[in-house]
């Protein structure tokens, strides 16, 4: 089963936001109270970063719904050549450190491939930190289509999350995993699939429907 925290805070964020807060308390006891109120605001903005609030996912036949929140910064048709090897149309949503950071499924099904690549630390919002990024890769089994899902790490961002296993079924919307401190998630559809995004969108994971598969 994949994990399914419901809890307003994602778990990975107590590791940072407990000593945080601890040395927050301390340096208030000690009565440092300017070194005290910036350590407040950066656990403020720690806790803010790895909130996790629950969704409510949109029924529909066929409906694919935002990965992530953020905005969408490409959208193209291209070949990918590793997983699906076939034509198929690329939706890329940069995640700014403002954004929401647990990433959700677009579409239910099984698991049928998850892989870890290491790579660079390019800025998430150009071209080519999809192919030279440090990266997960996820391939969800639909029926009789398959949709690749990459977690792609940016300048900031150090370390991705992925809770996904091969085999493991999966519900839309369900968490699958997160990426710390700024990143990038690319969606690829099948080339028929009905977009209904355009470039400059600002879109909410698990809620927002960006395409339809036919």
């Amino acid at each position: 089963m994949m994990k399914n925290y419901g809890i307003p805070v994602a778990a990975e964020g107590w590791p940072f936001i407990l000593p945080l807060a601890a040395i927050t308390i301390v340096v208030f006891l000690l009565g440092w109270k300017w070194p005290g109120y910036t350590l407040l605001v950066l656990t403020l903005f720690v806790l803010f970063f790895f909130r996790d609030p629950e969704r409510m996912v949109p029924e529909g036949k066929d409906v694919v719904v935002s990965p992530a929140d953020g905005k969408v910064i490409v959208i193209k048709d291209i070949y990918e050549p590793d997983y699906l090897k076939q034509d198929v149309k690329q939706i890329s949503i940069f995640l700014s450190v403002f954004n929401v950071h647990v990433n959700r499924a677009p579409v239910g099904g099984e698991i049928e491939l998850v892989k870890y690549n290491p790579g660079k630390f390019h800025v998430a919002s150009v071209d080519k930190a999809s192919l030279d990024n440090e990266q997960t890769s996820m391939v969800i089994t639909n029926g009789t289509q398959k949709i690749l899902v990459k977690q792609i790490a940016g300048l900031i961002a150090r370390r991705i999350v992925c809770y996904a296993k091969p085999g493991d079924a999966i519900k839309q919307g369900e968490r699958y995993g997160l990426i710390r401190f700024g990143s990038r998630v690319d969606i690829f559809l099948p080339k028929d699939a009905d977009i209904k995004v355009k470039l400059g969108d600002r879109v909410t994971g698990a809620q927002d429907i960006i395409g339809v598969l036919r």
